[in-house]
């Protein structure tokens, strides 16, 4: 068989024993996959309006049954891979695609991992945080914009703030990057910029500026990275020894930027479904596509009940025996089945993708099988260490 062929393989429907047990929202249990995490399946087409074939799997993660974490392909954010690939070598129990992408596979919104910010977005787009700590996980929800901008310390304790155009993306002529560690082993740069490292806790000027590109990336500290012979000013002045601290900027639109600030890992959505148990009206904020909110298409979503129970959807699309896919309104009328209080739509079409006990439990919608992708949430069950 092809690889492709091979690929198609892994997203026929594992054969579990059947189950009829019922669950919130209409939905059947398929399989208890550990304790605290239950695999079920989802048929109505009433679903839908008007009503047509649809097939959704749902994995339900009771409160303190397992936690979630985000992960790059190849842990880095140059490069894609399936989603079984990303969570086999993480041995997570299961996991979902995630945020969007660019064809490189670095996230085209808001992404954090471990703390750190390795991708910004000014548009303000639906995100969700987990924060982790003893008492369990936690998530947030919110539309969410991002940043960060540099503080040059000076004599006389006096600081110089200058704003970073982009994080652990493409360098642009004219704009200040930020490379992290989680970028790449360099910046993948071409001559014609300047560049400087940072190093240590707190970080200060390690090298720079240098001129050839392609600058290896400290494990313990960052790179600045600038398009052209011509910085701004107070960058002009930097050598070996001077402070500089990376300071980022995360912005929910209703606050709390404290635990936003301090929350493990964030991903960036696009159509924020529900919040604090309001369900939104109107994504004009989110300059969507009126195609992509009204159109059918395969979605990944993520949300959570009262109970803080928290549930992954992977609905099917773009076969219409099968399952047609959901608009965003009829993905909203999935999380009211579920009870959801806040709910985000991720990134869908070809890249929705579900993994449950090393198979592929869905039917991802692209001829060749699952799609790579440039970063998952993986579900680990409690007590399994990650």
């Amino acid at each position: 068989a092809t690889a492709g062929a091979a690929a198609f393989a892994l997203a026929a429907p594992p054969a579990w024993p059947s189950a009829t047990q019922d669950a919130p929202g209409g939905a059947t249990v398929v399989h208890e996959v550990a304790a605290g995490i239950t695999l079920l399946r989802l048929t109505d087409p009433s679903l839908l309006d008007p009503p047509a074939p649809v097939h959704v799997m749902l994995l339900r993660l009771q409160p303190g049954g397992s936690t979630l974490r985000a992960a790059l392909a190849n842990d880095e954010v140059v490069g894609t891979e399936t989603v079984a690939e990303l969570a086999g070598r993480h041995h997570a129990t299961a996991a979902i695609n995630a945020g969007f992408f660019l064809p490189n596979g670095d996230p085209s919104g808001l992404f954090k991992m471990d703390g750190r910010l390795v991708s910004d977005t000014r548009r303000p787009r639906g995100a969700i945080a987990v924060i982790r700590s003893p008492a369990g996980m936690r998530l947030l929800f919110d539309r969410v914009t991002a940043s960060a901008s540099l503080a040059i310390h000076r004599r006389l304790g006096r600081r110089t703030r200058v704003p970073v155009d982009g994080i652990d993306t493409t360098r642009l002529r004219g704009r200040l990057m930020l490379f992290t560690p989680a970028y790449h082993a360099h910046t993948d740069t071409v001559a014609g910029g300047l560049e400087w490292t940072l190093t240590g806790q707190p970080s200060a000027i390690g090298a720079g500026p240098l001129e050839g590109g392609r600058t290896p990336i400290p494990r313990d500290g960052f790179v600045l990275s600038y398009g052209g012979r011509s910085p701004p000013s107070p960058l002009r002045s930097l050598e070996p020894g001077t402070r500089v601290d990376v300071v980022p900027h995360v912005t929910p639109a209703g606050g709390d930027e404290e635990h936003w600030a301090r929350a493990d890992d964030v991903v960036g959505g696009a159509g924020l479904l529900a919040r604090g148990g309001r369900y939104i009206e109107d994504w004009s904020t989110e300059a969507l596509n009126p195609g992509f909110a009204e159109t059918r298409h395969p979605r990944t979503m993520v949300g959570v009940a009262p109970d803080g129970t928290v549930w992954l959807a992977a609905v099917d699309g773009r076969q219409p025996a099968h399952s047609a896919g959901m608009t965003l309104r009829e993905l909203q009328t999935l999380a009211r089945r579920l009870h959801l209080t806040d709910a985000l739509n991720l990134d869908g079409g070809g890249s929705t993708t579900m993994w449950v006990d090393g198979q592929v439990v869905n039917r991802p919608s692209d001829a060749a099988g699952p799609r790579k992708v440039s970063d998952a949430l993986l579900v680990f069950s409690a007590g399994q260490r990650h």
